[in-house]
């Protein structure tokens, strides 16, 4: 092969919309499912190219940039080190908006996804997050609902990528660096959420090294002799601060939805239900304070 085409071949891994699925799939076969990979070649398109699937089809001709081309290429070297695509894109969709993520900030959830849609089945005219991480909560409940919003946050780092977020997706709320570990009391709402962090230390050994090497510990990580520690803090604050009838919400661990539940009843919340996700897992509590 004539030297010129060996460099083409090498820049330019990809030359059509429709060569960018195959490149993926040869190049991440054998490292992650097939179905995973069409799915990361999909985010990687719609961020270079804002096309979305029926685009792919019907701009399957079109030539890629040289300088796309090498994005796709650097993508491909990035997933091979397990690093998260959305953290090589700096971005995540989450309740069909656009956030700002990086290795300050969890990356938006399904799960989540579906904790707020069960607090927007509530009305309610104003919400706390407690532990906010990338805004997520925050920012797609205020989207959805004309409330008044606050949200919390230990990490300096997570409250700025919060705050873009917000002004990205054209939202007020007001954000707090809090530690909810110090805190001795919380503002007045009518309903507060939270998905702490819930993984044992112990669990460690069993994460993907993707989530473990690259998503901040401090929202994930408590104390395998203290599951409840997040919980039980701000359960105990919320029971004062909710107004009457007012709603807590918090996303679980699987193994304790039980405990939470005798931990919410031993402070004082009625009509506690525990709900299991898309997973068959329990997920998410409400309880009410009475």
């Amino acid at each position: 092969m004539h030297a010129s085409k060996i460099a083409k071949s090498y820049l330019c891994p990809v030359e059509k919309v429709s060569n960018i699925i195959p490149y993926f799939i040869k190049q991440l076969n054998g490292i992650v499912q097939e179905r995973e990979i069409i799915s990361l070649a999909y985010i990687s398109i719609d961020f270079l190219l804002g096309y979305n699937r029926s685009d792919c089809i019907i701009h399957s001709d079109k030539d890629i940039t040289s300088e796309v081309s090498d994005r796709i290429k650097q993508i491909i070297v990035d997933l091979k080190t397990n690093k998260p695509i959305q953290h090589i894109i700096g971005e995540a969709e989450f309740y069909e908006l656009k956030f700002n993520v990086n290795e300050h900030t969890l990356i938006p959830r399904p799960e989540t996804e579906e904790l707020v849609k069960w607090i927007l089945e509530h009305e309610f005219s104003s919400a706390l997050d407690i532990g906010t991480g990338s805004g997520c909560i925050a920012i797609a409940l205020r989207k959805n609902i004309g409330a008044e919003i606050s949200a919390i946050d230990v990490s300096e780092s997570a409250l700025l990528v919060a705050k873009e977020n917000a002004k990205i997706n054209e939202v007020e709320i007001n954000f707090l660096l809090q530690d909810i570990l110090k805190t001795t009391a919380l503002p007045k709402a009518d309903v507060i959420v939270s998905n702490p962090p819930y993984v044992l230390d112990m669990e460690k050994e069993i994460m993907l090294d993707n989530v473990l090497n690259n998503e901040p510990h401090l929202a994930l990580f408590v104390p395998d002799n203290n599951p409840l520690l997040f919980y039980k803090k701000i359960a105990e604050l919320a029971f004062t601060s909710l107004s009457k009838n007012g709603l807590l919400f918090f996303e679980i661990n699987e193994r304790f939805g039980k405990q939470t539940v005798a931990m919410l009843n031993a402070i004082g919340f009625v009509d506690i239900e525990l709900k299991k996700d898309i997973n068959d897992k329990d997920r998410m509590i409400k309880a009410t304070k009475n």
